[in-house]
């Protein structure tokens, strides 16, 4: 999703007797997302869109609450459940947003944003996990192996106990336009039903036609059907 963020919670760094195997931490983010991406046959949640022009995060300028309804035969679809403030940042910034989420959630063209090893050069940091959101976890500096304003140049952070995401930070590999600086994006991660599930994003761009848009995403009541064993 091309959105940028900034981290609530500070890091405390924890000191590792040994250094982690790379190889063995990167399998185990690939296992990770697989499991999720195999299990998960569909789900509901309500997503909050709020728009932030000109630095004042205490007004927004748009909003809009959306039911996502992701089908792992379909991709995403979605209900506008309200909206307020200006009809043209929810049209080109919130719409544009919706409309790319849309596409990028397609069978065929999602297996690309997936956050593994085939879509992502990853290295380990080394010397210390770090304590987020209650979790310690392993960071990752990741770099992706093609250019796309949806794939991030930054930092990963999974879970020690089972590599799942729980936090992603960077900035786009690819500016959306020639009249959009680079987007700086965040996405935060908790679990629902045993799987790693945005919920909360943050996104800050500056445009040639808007200038600076920050756009954050809380997402909200999962409901998710999982896939019955074979």
């Amino acid at each position: 999703m091309p959105i940028a963020f900034a981290s609530l919670s500070l890091p405390i760094p924890l000191s590792w007797a040994q250094q982690p195997d790379e190889a063995l931490v990167i399998r185990g983010v690939d296992a990770a997302v697989k499991a999720r991406v195999d299990a998960i046959a569909e789900y509901t949640v309500t997503e909050h869109y709020s728009v932030f022009r000109g630095g004042d995060e205490a007004h927004s300028a748009a909003e809009m609450t959306v039911k996502t309804t992701y089908q792992k035969e379909t991709g995403k679809n979605y209900t506008i459940l309200s909206e307020s403030g200006s009809s043209i940042l929810r049209k080109l910034v919130l719409s544009s947003i919706l409309d790319n989420e849309k596409r990028i959630n397609q069978p065929g063209t999602r297996e690309g944003t997936w956050i593994t090893s085939a879509n992502y050069m990853m290295k380990l940091k080394p010397g210390r996990v770090q304590h987020l959101d209650g979790r310690d976890c392993f960071v990752l500096s990741i770099e992706p192996r093609e250019r796309a304003p949806n794939l991030i140049v930054g930092t990963l952070w999974v879970d020690t106990k089972d590599e799942s995401i729980v936090q992603i930070q960077g900035t786009a590999s690819k500016s959306i336009s020639v009249f959009t600086g680079p987007t700086q994006l965040m996405r935060q991660y908790a679990m629902a039903s045993g799987f790693a599930q945005a919920t909360h994003a943050r996104a800050v761009s500056d445009s040639f036609l808007f200038g600076q848009t920050i756009v954050t995403i809380d997402y909200t009541g999962y409901e998710i059907k999982i896939r019955a064993a074979p």
